[in-house]
């Protein structure tokens, strides 16, 4: 994932703070995701690079959620209660 400075970062955290508190449902999220997905493509010179790297960043942006996140409930929930595949015999 490519992290942005700490300083960078301080430009955003306000703004990205407001919104989440106020994105309640999947369709906000998703709202707000393609807004800024739009007007940054409109700002951009919207050349099938501009697209491309747009799908990109959302597609890193699910792996790295799934690898940070997810995994980790998917590991804790497998120590809960087993795991659904059966052990290797190697």
């Amino acid at each position: 994932m490519p992290y942005i400075d700490k300083q960078e970062r301080l430009r955003f955290d306000p703004l990205t703070a407001r919104l989440s508190h106020r994105v309640t449902t999947p369709g906000e999220l998703n709202y707000v995701i393609t807004t800024l997905c739009l007007d940054y493509l409109e700002a951009s010179q919207g050349s099938y690079q501009d697209f491309n790297e747009v799908i990109g960043v959302l597609e890193c942006a699910k792996l790295e959620l799934y690898r940070r996140a997810v995994a980790l409930y998917e590991d804790k929930k497998i120590a809960e209660n087993g795991d659904v595949y059966p052990e290797e015999t190697g």
